[in-house]
């Protein structure tokens, strides 16, 4: 990895921008990562929750790459609303409503935009994640997929790489926390051990957008990482 470029962040990197197509190719890694993990995912999931996390996101994003690989949205707000549109309408639970929510209100924030540079993502993604919150009602803390989602915007300064290792860290870091929201909630005390399975795939679509940037900067196609 190069040092240099990886400590760049979206103040003073070159401004590559990201389009449709960049935004395409970092849902079809996204779906090829969840495919990988699918059986970690569930297995997070199994201690404490509905066990059917992996299972979800796997269908969920396998129908997304279908979606707008079919309709081929002109924007990257466009892919965006559409992919957490086909998040709501295919994945039960809550893991459905709450992605969809954050693509949703991201790709919106972007409007239509034919590319968009990482400082406006990073805001972008703000809006999302807050949507998240209010949907959920939750907060950093308590044992949620924003312990992830909000340390990786934080990080996002100082770039992709950066943000996902910070998405990482914080999934680890639920592994001690109480839940105090969702599903893994009402096991208490139980839940402490184990960590978050929303705050664990977050950190996977983080890292899908960090590798696919690093890919798009090398072959030239878009992406700051």
């Amino acid at each position: 990895m190069d040092e240099h470029r990886d400590a760049r962040g979206p103040e003073d990197a070159p401004e590559v921008p990201l389009d449709a197509a960049f935004f395409r190719r970092w849902l079809t890694a996204a779906a090829a990562t969840v495919e990988e993990e699918a059986d970690r995912l569930t297995e997070l999931d199994s201690a404490i929750g509905d066990a059917d996390h992996g299972a979800n996101m796997r269908r969920g994003l396998t129908a997304v790459v279908s979606a707008v690989e079919e309709e081929r949205p002109p924007t990257p707000g466009a892919v965006l609303v559409l992919a957490g549109r086909t998040l709501v309408s295919t994945v039960g639970g809550a893991s459905g409503p709450l992605y969809g929510t954050l693509l949703r209100r991201t790709g919106k924030a972007l409007d239509d935009a034919p590319e968009v540079g990482l400082a406006r993502l990073a805001g972008a993604l703000r809006t999302g994640v807050d949507a998240v919150g209010q949907l959920g009602g939750a907060t950093a803390g308590d044992k949620t997929m924003l312990d992830a989602l909000l340390p990786a915007l934080d990080a996002l300064d100082e770039g992709l790489d950066a943000a996902a290792r910070a998405a990482e860290k914080g999934a680890g870091d639920t592994v001690p926390m109480r839940a105090r929201k969702g599903r893994a909630s009402y096991l208490g005390e139980r839940s402490i051990g184990h960590q978050d399975p929303g705050a664990t795939s977050s950190a996977l679509l983080f890292a899908a957008l960090a590798r696919t940037a690093r890919a798009g900067a090398a072959d030239g196609e878009g992406g700051t990482p």
